[in-house]
């Protein structure tokens, strides 16, 4: 994939998401209508209690209203500072080599978790839709195997950042961040269109797991949201402007 497809899929897939009001209940689509150029801390599509016993209501609470809000605070300030205002997130973070640590570092941290609130949800028991089911079983045996080789992943990120599958082409890999950068960003090791992330900062587990990363990354399982990946793979594969 040439880096014009990357970013046109990446700018579009992220389109869909925005769209996708009804189910994330994301103020998106109001957003988009006449966008002032601010970024804006997005509605949690659940209670903070909806993730429970495997995350707990108290570090929802702070994780979403002290970290991603001020996530968005800062990384409002810095777009405003570099005269960026009118860009996505998704086209500023995709070359942001050229920008400041703070855009880099606030800008992951906005964008990384508005996908990641979406990517959790009640446990359901719910599968990855056939479609996906499929790619994961050509490329990593089966969903199991995938699971097993992402938690991996998410149990070797060393100190904080993130861990991730991307579709990148016709294939789908599983890879890390450190900090709060992304596979989207032109400074990744690994670039691809995220379909599911978890995140591994100590705030995001420490108050209910203290330092068990482990435990924390295999309950995240029970709340992934299948769904939201799905469809996430879907408008990867068939990128439709909205």
């Amino acid at each position: 994939m040439n880096k014009r497809t990357f970013i046109k899929s990446l700018f579009l897939g992220s389109a869909g998401f925005l769209a996708m009001g009804s189910a994330s209940k994301l103020k998106a689509g109001r957003a988009r209508k006449k966008w002032n150029g601010e970024f804006v801390l997005p509605e949690l599509p659940y209670a903070y209690n909806a993730l429970e016993p495997y995350m707990d209501a108290r570090t929802m609470e702070l994780h979403y209203s002290k970290h991603h809000a001020a996530y968005t605070e800062k990384f409002n300030a810095a777009v405003k500072e570099a005269g960026l205002n009118g860009k996505t997130a998704v086209e500023i973070l995709s070359e942001v080599s050229k920008y400041s640590p703070a855009i880099r570092n606030n800008g992951g941290g906005f964008l990384n978790h508005k996908w990641f609130w979406n990517m959790l949800a009640p446990a359901t028991g719910k599968q990855p839709s056939q479609e996906l089911l499929d790619a994961l079983n050509k490329d990593f045996g089966s969903l199991d195997a995938f699971k097993e080789k992402f938690s991996a992943a998410a149990k070797s990120v060393f100190g904080s950042g993130w861990a991730w599958l991307i579709a990148d082409g016709d294939k789908l890999k599983v890879t890390t961040t450190g900090n709060q950068d992304s596979p989207i960003m032109d400074i990744a090791a690994e670039k691809g269109f995220p379909l599911l992330c978890i995140d591994v900062w100590e705030h995001a587990y420490y108050l209910k797991y203290q330092n068990r990363r482990a435990e924390f990354i295999d309950a995240f399982w029970n709340v992934a949201n299948w769904d939201f990946v799905s469809q996430r793979y879907t408008q990867f594969k068939t990128p439709k402007p909205v």
